[in-house]
């Protein structure tokens, strides 16, 4: 099979990947998934047991690129900061280093501290299409609040963080979506770019520490009042940019695919609008579970292990597939079902389960609530465009969402 027929084959997948959990969950064993080059994991209770036993199921492969990188690519890419592990991409003590400081900078008490700024950028979004009677909420309002969001935690000035959710957008394309070789490169220099202007935040740090997240990185990984060695810069620049990229990606896809399905059931839409206060958290955690912004990440086996009754050996890549966790009927009654009116239950797996369960998760649940309370309240008549083709999931399995979403009201 070529590299172009794979990659249809993975995006026909990645599209729509519910039929195909439907079917593993069904199955005995695992199931082999040609698309994705891996063992796809599909019950709750397996994907589960995968997310605790970390010593055999390594995140080492978390993500692995889907696309080659082209030696033109390669050649910009060496102008910046090399990938170096990060909290997704490791493992025992050393995932315990990078998440420590994650665990604490994401507190509830930060979180609480950050919402008046969110709910002020939201309304301010929301403020200048208001008038207009029709918007595309992806670049609109989905794509912007997050980024403005993380981007205060960590302690960018708002003025650079266009630049830095650009090259976020761009990291993801160059990793997962098939360029040309010149696409590659002009995206490899956004990317470099971005890692340019996150260097500058860590060293300033250094020499000026503040109270955000940036400095707490520099504090919890390079400790001491010296200035930063080259390798160190790297390893900050590396997790800077995994925090921002994960700050913003997640919770953009949370809040318009959470849109995408509120609006496509009127009966959902209202039962919201009728009492957004009430009904916001339940609606939060039921489109968290019904379409998973992370749909899955991969493992790597460290030893032979069964799973599902199937013998793995040491080096198999496995799908731990959420989305399809969330879906299990033998965990969620009438789980192909949206129903904002499901009795609260934040036990699904939308952030994860042990050991890397997201740090973000209270954080991204505050921006969606926000959103829908905020929407519900201004723009109860919003409706999908109908004279807009319905809209398309984006092509991976990272962050979930309709490429675009055009409505009315």
């Amino acid at each position: 099979m070529s590299a172009g027929d794979q990659g249809t084959l993975r995006d026909a997948f990645y599209r729509d990947p519910y039929p195909h959990y439907a079917r593993a969950r069904r199955a005995d064993g695992l199931t082999w998934i040609p698309e994705a080059e891996a063992w796809l994991v599909a019950r709750d209770g397996d994907v589960r047991e995968v997310l605790r036993r970390a010593e055999d199921f390594s995140s080492a492969n978390a993500l692995l690129p889907d696309v080659p990188v082209s030696e033109a690519a390669l050649a910009v890419l060496a102008r910046g900061f090399g990938p170096r592990p990060t909290v997704v991409s490791s493992d025992g003590p050393a995932h315990r280093r990078y998440r420590t400081p994650l665990n604490q900078g994401l507190n509830p008490g930060r979180v609480e501290a950050v919402l008046p700024y969110a709910r002020e950028q939201a309304r301010e979004l929301v403020d200048a299409f208001a008038s207009d009677g029709s918007a595309e909420l992806v670049g609109a309002y989905a794509r912007r609040l997050p980024g403005l969001v993380i981007g205060r935690l960590i302690g960018l000035d708002p003025a650079d963080v266009p630049t830095a959710v650009h090259g976020g957008y761009r990291a993801e394309e160059l990793l997962f979506r098939p360029l040309s070789p010149s696409g590659q490169a002009a995206a490899a220099e956004d990317v470099v770019a971005l890692q340019v202007l996150l260097d500058g935040y860590v060293r300033d740090r250094r020499a000026r520490p503040r109270e955000d997240l940036c400095s707490d990185l520099v504090a919890a990984l390079a400790p001491g009042k010296g200035e930063l060695t080259l390798e160190q810069r790297h390893e900050l620049v590396a997790n800077l940019q995994n925090l921002l990229i994960a700050g913003f990606l997640t919770t953009s896809a949370l809040i318009s695919t959470a849109l995408l399905h509120l609006l496509g059931d009127r009966e959902q839409w209202s039962l919201l609008c009728s009492d957004p206060l009430s009904a916001a958290e339940a609606a939060v955690e039921e489109c968290a579970r019904f379409d998973t912004a992370i749909q899955a990440f991969r493992r790597v086996t460290t030893r032979p292990v069964t799973l599902a009754g199937t013998r793995l050996p040491a080096g198999a890549a496995v799908l731990v597939a959420y989305a399809s966790a969330n879906r299990d009927e033998q965990r969620h009654a009438d789980a192909d079902r949206f129903d904002i009116r499901r009795p609260l239950d934040r036990r699904h797996l939308a952030f994860g389960h042990g050991p890397h369960t997201c740090p973000g998760a209270r954080l991204a649940r505050a921006q969606l609530r926000v959103t829908l309370e905020l929407f519900a309240r201004l723009l109860p008549d919003l409706r999908l465009d109908e004279r807009r083709p319905p809209p398309s999931m984006r092509p991976t399995l990272i962050h979930r969402s309709p490429e675009t979403l055009y409505v009315t009201w």
